[in-house]
């Protein structure tokens, strides 16, 4: 888990295991499994559409969410919290005067929303008067009354407490017993139902699924006091609770040995990989900083294509609009239309909100676009950006690229990254292959610690498992690695790509963004990558 994952999640298990606001309010767990009738959501939305209008705007939408979130979350062999929670209201956002306005409400009758249709309107005409430009919103079909649903099988807020209980005290237990000293695992399900209704035409009801579950192993020597951890090299997912079927054609091997998964995942099978190779990290040597080929497993990469390509193509950052929350980017538009080599010619870059299993795959935006998948860097060049309906004449377009999204009904809706993934080899090459030609090279799997500057530029990254690889062949596991990189030398180093057998989702359940901030799921794909020549420091601290 990332430190910043850690962090959202700090007011689960501290301060007497109190909820944070953010997740909503505690429910029985039953009530994860209702839904609001939909025919009282179009009622609301219609309520809310006409007073917009009377109330002189020229456009609105309406977002009627029920977001449900479960938590499960232990140590060795105890439960340390079950936590459920509900989020449930309406969002309303206009125009008026060519100038945005939002209210939200969780009075969930025809005069509440009305009340806070109102209100936007308001605030809208208050924008106006100083607003120097007004809102050109691209357009957007009516799509009429339409649904769409995350493709699962098994529904996890139907599996009981206790089975999910048993499966993460079971996967502690292996640890344990393959070696480790401490295990914490946990287990995060989400459904968010949305209803979209806008003055286009729209009625759009979506029930999203996710599904999460990390953990850290820590092994321990006693005598010196030194200890390593591994997390899990399990991915979040937009998938139900199938996705702990532990189907062996969703295991990738490593030439190695080192199991890791699509997907489909063995919980316990990777705790107890996690237990040995921990303690394994114990006696690793560590990396002598140099320059080396690094070969980069897909549980990696989805965090360095999140940090130096999906955050810099996101077109508000490119604007200038996100300055204060982790940045702009180096990616200005004089060099889309230089078409910049942002990589070499292996090198193609998609935005995706369509992709089944991914965090990010729903079926319409939450501004109603009807989602899709689109280039950014196509043959090593910066092709296009991530844009939304009112961004998009910036860039010429006629339509949103669908990636609009709000974390909650009382959240304004916003620019936010789509998943975005690098495209797999269009020739067939195995990871064993792509190792026989490196002489001197670092294998790394899984996402460790990171740093980039504030316009995605420069960068650091480090991992879970390092292994040496020497004249074609993975010699021994090492400690303390990190590679420094520039995004676009990073991206002009790739050398090699293995084919789309290969190919894995990674991603993060909570990726920061907005003032005041919100947090959305998002999906990175890849296949096993080389990248030449890159610099590799020593993390290790000395005591001395």
């Amino acid at each position: 888990m990332q430190r910043r994952d850690f962090l959202a999640l700090t007011g689960l298990t501290v301060g007497g295991l109190m909820v944070p606001s953010y997740f909503g309010k505690a429910i029985a767990a039953e009530q994860l499994q209702s839904t609001l009738d939909i025919a009282f959501k179009k009622r609301l939305a219609d309520a809310a559409l006409a007073a917009a209008k009377q109330a002189g705007a020229s456009y609105c939408d309406v977002r009627i969410g029920r977001y449900l979130r479960q938590f499960v979350i232990t140590r060795e062999d105890k439960v340390q919290n079950v936590v459920n929670t509900e989020s449930t209201g309406a969002g309303i956002r206009v125009i008026a005067n060519g100038a945005w306005g939002f209210a939200a409400t969780n009075t969930l009758t025809a005069e509440g929303v009305a009340a806070a249709a109102r209100q936007a309107a308001a605030i809208a005409t208050a924008n106006s008067k100083t607003q120097t430009a007004p809102v050109q919103l691209a357009k957007a079909p009516g799509f009429g009354e339409v649904s769409w649903k995350t493709p699962i099988r098994k529904n996890a807020m139907e599996v009981p407490i206790k089975e999910k209980v048993d499966l993460l005290l079971g996967v502690n237990a292996a640890a344990i017993n393959a070696g480790a000293d401490f295990v914490n695992s946990m287990m995060f399900v989400v459904n968010e139902q949305k209803y979209f209704a806008s003055t286009d035409g729209s009625y759009i009801d979506q029930d999203v699924h996710r599904i999460w579950v990390p953990m850290t192993v820590t092994a321990i020597d006693k005598a010196s006091g030194k200890f390593r951890t591994r997390d899990g090299l399990s991915s979040p997912v937009g998938m139900g609770y199938e996705y702990l079927d532990g189907d062996a054609s969703q295991k990738y091997t490593t030439p190695n040995g080192v199991i890791n998964y699509g997907l489909s995942y063995d919980m316990k099978e990777d705790a107890i990989a996690s237990a040995k190779q921990a303690r394994a990290k114990l006696t690793a040597p560590s990396v002598k900083p140099g320059k080396y080929d690094l070969v980069l497993d897909p549980s990696h990469t989805w965090l360095t294509i999140h940090e130096n390509v999906g955050h810099p193509l996101e077109l508000d950052r490119v604007l200038g609009y996100e300055a204060n929350y982790a940045g702009t980017s180096f990616a200005t538009l004089d060099k889309r239309k230089e078409a910049f080599q942002y990589g070499s010619g292996l090198v193609n870059l998609f935005a995706d909100k369509v992709q089944t299993g991914s965090l990010g795959a729903v079926g319409y935006d939450d501004e109603g676009v009807k989602t899709k998948r689109w280039d950014l860097v196509k043959e090593g060049k910066l092709v296009d950006y991530q844009t939304i309906r009112d961004q998009a004449h910036i860039l010429g377009k006629d339509e949103s690229d669908g990636c609009c999204y709000a974390d909650s009904w009382s959240s304004v809706q916003f620019q936010r990254m789509a998943n975005v993934s690098l495209a797999p080899g269009k020739t067939k090459l195995s990871v064993a292959d792509m190792i026989k030609d490196v002489e001197n090279g670092i294998y790394i799997i899984g996402d460790g610690s990171f740093s980039i500057d504030q316009q995605r530029y420069n960068a650091q990254f480090g991992g879970q498992l390092f292994y040496e690889i020497k004249n074609g062949k993975i010699t021994q596991q090492l400690e303390d690695v990190a590679y420094q990189i520039r995004t676009p030398e990073f991206w002009n180093a790739c050398t090699a790509i293995c084919d789309e057998s290969d190919y894995r989702l990674g991603g993060s359940f909570f990726d920061g963004k907005g003032q005041p901030g919100q947090v959305s799921a998002v999906s990175h794909g890849s296949s096993t990558a080389r990248f030449n020549g890159m610099n590799v420091i020593n993390t290790a601290r000395s005591l001395g």
